[in-house]
């Protein structure tokens, strides 16, 4: 087992991946730009070291410096996290050729999985089901309007070199073609440093499903089941559930067994997801795979008690997996809301600013994986996710009343978040009853309905603000404890948002 490692990433999932490797007995090694050198992260580390670069951002994709600080640090193994160069090959390369292990798959398998069009190709060739479109990257309008032609609008325009979001527009018609690929291929130019991109036809309202899967280098592979990741704003992923309300169990081992060939088409190794598209008709198609550790994993582990980042570690150790399919067992419910420094009811827009007062929920069945404190400034320049909310019950319903109950007990003051936005969801009827898709936001949380939503949360902030200053009056001094200007303290948030 390695001694100490090094986390090549920041906020909550530093945190998490340092957490593991604690419990296992090893040492864990922070690096940080100067904006970050108060974050939690930071300190909680055994030892930290500062990247220097021009821009917070472009410090944490520094190769150079971080594998040389790695190995200054003597580290033995880096761990990447998610994001940043999570899916750089070029990273698992250089950390390979300076004698310290990636925890994460080879090189190989970033390479020609994070490429989109050759692993559509690739898993065509493995018999996956894969979405009717490109094999080859387009970076030409007009081959682009040919190939729309013959698949038939609606399309979907894809960064053909990364995932995430990135990249990607809807197209319903020709007329919308020329503005839409070009502003794809900006995006894509400026998140992955390359502008082609390639076309798939849009699936009417499919669910959003993964398999997270596991291999160790002894040819041993394992999945843990999947994940419902269809509530998206912005083709991104805000609310995530385990396991997925339409698959029964023939299903299920169909679709692991097709991610498992999946992940054996590239001799994958250590933890990784297959995502799929999954029609109305019960056909699932391979979407992409993401080749590192996914945001939403906590789920995954809540329902199955495996941690995913001990294991990625003992297999980067050269350990075997500890288990087998056979000794995969689901047990209840889990759902994970992403807590987003951003405005629900101005189209989930970031925000930035300083958190002035933080109290996280707790209580059985409700995790949290954090990266802030009161305190922390929430800047332009990192992704806006602060934390991640993880509720488990024996039962769907009873994961969902969990969740609720923990968001309306989240308080973070100092910014807005997307938390009132969750709480409806929580509530909303076609949730709970399991019949939502990739449409739901759209469906069910349109302009007017978030405005609604607004209002009404402003009026019981100024209802709760009035009341406590009434009660300061009437008792003629402060009745808080340690936060004499905050009116959380005399009702508690969930009246504010019940």
């Amino acid at each position: 087992m390695f001694k100490r490692i090094l986390i090549s990433n920041r906020g909550e999932i530093a945190m998490r991946i340092m957490r593991a490797a604690k419990e296992l007995g090893i040492e864990t090694v922070a690096i940080y730009h100067k904006v970050d050198i108060s974050s939690p992260y930071v300190h909680f580390a055994d030892r930290a070291y500062e990247i220097k670069s021009e821009t917070p951002k472009s410090a944490y994709l520094d190769i150079e410096q971080i594998v040389e600080t790695a190995l200054i640090s003597g580290a033995e193994a880096i761990h990447p996290g998610y994001g940043f160069l999570s899916e750089r090959s070029e990273f698992a390369e250089a950390v390979e050729s300076a004698g310290l292990k990636f925890i994460g798959p080879r090189s190989y398998a970033i390479e020609v999985m994070g490429n989109k069009t050759r692993a559509r190709e690739l898993m065509a060739k493995a018999g996956v089901p894969i979405v009717p479109g490109t094999k080859e990257k387009i970076t030409d309008l007009s081959k682009a309007k040919e190939i729309a032609e013959m698949l038939k609008y609606p399309i979907l325009l894809k960064a053909a070199a990364g995932g995430g979001g990135k990249g990607m527009r809807k197209v319903d018609a020709e007329h919308l073609l020329k503005d839409n690929f070009e502003a794809a291929q900006r995006e894509a130019l400026k998140a992955f440093g390359d502008d082609s991109i390639y076309i798939e036809k849009y699936l009417e309202n499919p669910k959003h499903i993964e398999f997270q899967i596991i291999a160790d280098e002894y040819g041993n592979y394992v999945h843990l089941g999947e994940r419902d990741c269809s509530i998206q704003r912005r083709h991104q992923k805000i609310i995530e559930e385990a396991p997925s309300t339409v698959l029964d169990d023939e299903l299920r081992q169909k679709m692991g067994q097709v991610a498992l060939n999946a992940a054996k088409a590239v001799d994958y190794v250590n933890a990784g997801t297959i995502e799929f598209l999954f029609d109305k008709n019960k056909e699932f198609y391979f979407l992409e795979m993401n080749t590192r550790l996914q945001v939403e994993h906590p789920i995954t582990e809540m329902v199955t008690n495996i941690d995913i980042v001990k294991e990625q570690i003992k297999i980067a150790a050269g350990e075997k997996l500890s288990f087998s399919q056979e000794d995969v067992k689901w047990n209840g419910h889990a759902i994970e809301c992403r807590i987003y420094a951003e405005d629900p009811f101005n189209n989930f827009m970031p925000v930035t600013g300083k958190i002035t007062y933080l109290r996280e929920p707790a209580g059985y069945g409700i995790r949290v994986d954090s990266g802030v404190e009161s305190g922390s400034e929430i800047s332009i320049h990192f992704d806006p996710m602060l934390a991640k909310l993880i509720s488990w019950g024996p039962n769907r319903t009873a994961a969902i009343n969990t969740m609720e109950k923990a968001l309306k007990s989240y308080l973070i003051k100092g910014l807005k978040t997307a938390i009132p936005f969750e709480i409806a969801v929580m509530q909303n009827e076609i949730f709970r009853n399991g019949y939502y898709d990739t449409s739901f936001i759209d469906m069910y949380f349109n302009i007017d309905v978030l405005n609604e939503m607004r209002k009404n949360y402003e009026e019981k902030i100024a209802v709760i603000s009035a009341l406590g200053y009434k009660i300061m009056k009437d008792n003629k001094k402060p009745i808080y404890n340690s936060d004499t200007h905050s009116k959380w303290k005399i009702l508690g948030r969930s009246r504010i948002l019940s």
